[in-house]
């Protein structure tokens, strides 16, 4: 399993924290040290990085739990979504437009679709035409029509047709 730089740097930046516990706590084990205009104990300052380093590990392991989380909704998801996918159409199916007993399973009647108008049919039968087009596509009996032309050569001498394979005898 490979580590991405992102892991590898919260990774890093835990270790310093500790580090910087660990130092203080041989260094500075009973004091007060004065920086960024304030003063801190060793205890308080000791206590505020352990507190980021709980924080920090809780965080971590809440991603891991998020995506121990995600894998097992995908796997339902998976068997699931076609069960739920089929049961709706047989709902659907079955109450047809009983729209209050459809309702009751949080589903809506389907809407017929709407019979095209004689504008909208010559619209989608010339855009089409205006993509067979745009496109270069041919049906069956064009394409039959087409034939390859042999270049004219620039010898003087006529090109012998191809010999006609030997007859096998019988």
């Amino acid at each position: 399993m490979s580590t991405s730089n992102a892991s590898r740097s919260k990774a890093s930046t835990l270790a310093g924290i500790q580090a910087l516990i660990a130092g203080t706590q041989k260094h500075f084990a009973n004091g007060s040290l004065t920086f960024g205009n304030a003063t801190h104990t060793a205890s308080s300052l000791i206590q505020t990085l352990q507190d980021l380093v709980n924080a920090m590990t809780a965080y971590a392991a809440a991603q891991a739990t998020t995506k121990d989380a995600q894998l097992a909704l995908h796997t339902v998801e998976v068997t699931a979504d076609p069960i739920v996918s089929a049961y709706r159409k047989f709902l659907d199916a079955t109450f047809g437009n009983a729209t209050q007993t459809l309702a009751d399973f949080g589903l809506t009647p389907t809407k017929a679709r709407a019979p095209l108008t004689v504008e909208a049919k010559s619209a989608m039968v010339a855009l089409g035409a205006a993509t067979r087009l745009a496109r270069g596509t041919k049906g069956k009996k064009q394409l039959a029509k087409i034939r390859g032309t042999v270049p004219a050569t620039t010898s003087e001498q006529p090109v012998p047709p191809p010999a006609a394979p030997p007859k096998a005898a019988t």
